[in-house]
């Protein structure tokens, strides 16, 4: 059995994730709050700034980027931080863009790396779908974490992605100890009134389809545009009899987890 995961909540889709000797952060954001971030479509407003500081962050062994072309996954200071992740793993249309040492993933893809210890931690691209299954908001990925000598210890990392078919496959290949879940139901106005990431309802599917394992809620706070609270989250959870699973973070706490 792998060791407990430990992880630290920095902000926005933002955590250190210490996994068997390993150091990884999900999508970078770490500008400071009150940020405007203008596209010719949308503006999009930053509220909360980082809890952790990235010139403290000390060795990351990959960034799990889920994509680089929305500003809420990935800011100024955060696309500024990559220059010093050994491995970006992402899509392959962002690995295009972004360059050396970006890797991309297609769905069910995966790479190996080596930690300190000598195990090999398999990272595998997931399917993601940002949004309606009409609309194109550009790929996204998330990703499943496993040590190839514990395999039923896996940790899963949504990324931006409704619930979809795509997701419900996860559970069926993987065993998933940890379900990392976007959540907030997104919404930007002049994009449509779809929601792009998961609502209080679809994370309940979701807790139900990873059966038995912990929910990390990520993602729903700090930007304007997330149309849904963490207490809407908590209160649908709470109804459906599933909040002992939720992990709440709080913002610069370390929170070990058990696999």
């Amino acid at each position: 059995m792998t060791a407990p995961i430990r992880v630290i909540y920095s902000g926005g889709p933002t955590i250190l994730l210490e996994f068997g000797g390993m150091r990884l952060l999900t999508d970078p954001t770490f500008d400071p709050a009150g940020g405007a971030y203008s596209t010719p479509v949308y503006t999009l407003h930053k509220t909360t700034g980082p809890a952790l500081d990235p010139e403290a962050l000390g060795r990351i062994d990959a960034v799990l980027l889920s994509h680089d072309h929305h500003v809420d996954n990935l800011d100024r200071s955060g696309r500024a931080f990559l220059s010093r992740a050994s491995r970006i793993l992402t899509t392959p249309a962002a690995a295009d863009r972004l360059g050396s040492p970006a890797i991309g993933l297609m769905p069910w893809q995966s790479v190996d790396l080596r930690a300190p210890d000598g195990r090999i931690l398999r990272v595998t691209g997931t399917p993601a779908r940002h949004g309606p299954a009409d609309g194109d908001r550009g790929p996204v990925t998330g990703f499943v974490l496993a040590f190839t000598n514990a395999p039923e210890d896996a940790v899963y990392v949504s990324g931006d992605t409704v619930w979809y078919a795509g997701v419900a496959e996860v559970s069926r290949r993987f065993s998933v100890r940890v379900a990392v879940l976007f959540l907030g139901a997104a919404r930007v106005r002049e994009v449509g009134p779809a929601h792009l990431t998961m609502t209080a309802d679809e994370a309940v599917l979701a807790a139900r389809t990873f059966a038995g394992a912990a929910i990390l809620p990520l993602h729903y706070e700090g930007w304007e545009h997330f149309s849904e609270t963490r207490e809407q989250s908590a209160a649908a959870f709470r109804a459906a009899g599933l909040e002992h699973r939720v992990r709440w973070m709080e913002a610069g706490q370390p929170m070990t987890i058990a696999l």
